[in-house]
């Protein structure tokens, strides 16, 4: 029989495909690659759920495009695969004992530390689209792409779960067995028929374990698998531009950015893979900044400083809020209450009423002896259990 290919056409044979682009991914440092359907219909009820409670807070953007979120498809027209990628991310020597047991310097999750994750892993993720495109111009196939990387209507962690990259842990994050949870996500959506990973289910590989739930500091982990962001300190210093609730501030420690208590403690962590992304690692002292200088900082500083940071991003009115929180949660010491009084010279209302409240606090303890929190010590006792020794 004749071959009724044209001349300028190549078979495609997917399966040899979805082995390059696994070979491709790894040339441009990710961590690892997945290949899926995009039929999330089993996520559709549960996020419905989550929206009704209203667990998703001032994150009014999570309905906004209702079940499109649940509808790849429905996002960018053609899509049939998902390509889902994890990049690691923990830097070595991430200090978090160190920073968590001294109230008085600023902790960062350790993610934001470093230049943002986003345009990184976009632009790579671009590339293997374009690498894909290359491989393909000679087909007839009119090969589409989009990259995706916290940028969209989609939910993310459900199709790296369906792309066999891990399991959905008791804190809604993603956990690998080898790699534990220290790592970002990103997505490919293409139009072709690629070959998806074996799509067995999942063995419940969290077991009895509640340590996540238990060491939440502000109990936003209302139960196995569902979080309430009204709760939750990375809502509150990331999402939210409103106050920040009194009944919480006490317990957000010296948090300003994020919050990593139910990755510290969860056991799989023991596996995390340090990242070898120098852009990921410390910049400006951050891991080691006091709460006092960061105070200190004016909006052009902050601009200037963190430039290509995902902190950024908050504004400079919510990283004063988010510090002068902190700063209510330290011992008493004349600097703190220096600190605090220069910056209500020129903060304005939104600011002030956060930093009055620290400094009510700080006079409130300046009489009493610094207690250690029980709950930050179980922590740093887990942390020590836990991470990596490089860590």
């Amino acid at each position: 029989m004749l071959d009724s290919t044209p001349m300028n056409e190549s078979p495609i044979n997917y399966q040899h495909l979805a082995r390059d682009i696994s070979l491709w991914a790894k040339d441009l440092g990710f961590s690892q690659i997945g290949i899926c359907d995009v039929d999330l219909s089993a996520q559709e009820q549960p996020f419905l759920n989550w929206l009704e409670k209203g667990f998703h807070g001032g994150m009014h953007y999570m309905e906004k495009y209702g079940l499109m979120r649940t509808r790849p498809a429905e996002l960018e027209q053609g899509t049939i695969r998902a390509i889902s990628v994890r990049l690691d991310y923990l830097p070595q020597g991430a200090k978090f004992a160190e920073t968590l047991a001294n109230s008085k310097l600023a902790y960062i999750s350790r993610y934001a530390l470093g230049r943002d994750y986003h345009k990184l892993m976009r632009k790579r993720l671009q590339q293997l689209g374009e690498k894909i495109a290359e491989e393909l111009k000679m087909s007839t196939v009119d090969f589409k792409f989009r990259a995706f990387v916290d940028s969209a209507p989609i939910l993310e962690r459900p199709l790296a779960d369906k792309a066999q990259l891990g399991w959905t842990g008791k804190h809604t994050l993603l956990l690998n067995k080898e790699s534990g949870s220290w790592f970002f996500l990103g997505e490919l959506l293409v139009n072709i028929p690629l070959p998806t990973d074996q799509q067995e289910p999942h063995e419940e590989s969290c077991g009895r374990c509640v340590a996540c739930i238990n060491i939440c500091p502000t109990g936003a982990i209302v139960e196995p698998y569902l979080l309430d962001a009204r709760r939750c300190i990375s809502y509150f210093t990331i999402e939210s531009a409103e106050a920040i609730p009194l009944e919480l501030r006490p317990l957000m420690g010296n948090r300003i950015y994020g919050c990593d208590d139910c990755q510290l403690v969860c056991p799989w962590n023991k596996y995390a893979q340090l990242t070898k992304e120098t852009d990921f690692q410390p910049r400006h002292g951050l891991d080691s900044a006091t709460l006092v200088e960061l105070l200190a900082w004016s909006e052009k500083e902050f601009l200037e400083k963190l430039e290509g940071s995902a902190i950024r991003r908050i504004g400079h009115q919510s990283w004063q809020r988010n510090i002068a929180v902190a700063l209510g949660n330290a011992p008493y010491d004349v600097k703190i209450v220096e600190a605090i009084e220069n910056c209500l010279d020129n903060a304005n209302a939104f600011v002030s009423e956060h930093l009055t409240w620290a400094l009510k606090q700080q006079y409130l303890q300046k009489d009493q002896a610094n207690r250690n929190n029980p709950l930050t010590q179980r922590l740093i006792n887990a942390i020590n259990k836990q991470l990596p020794r490089d860590a």
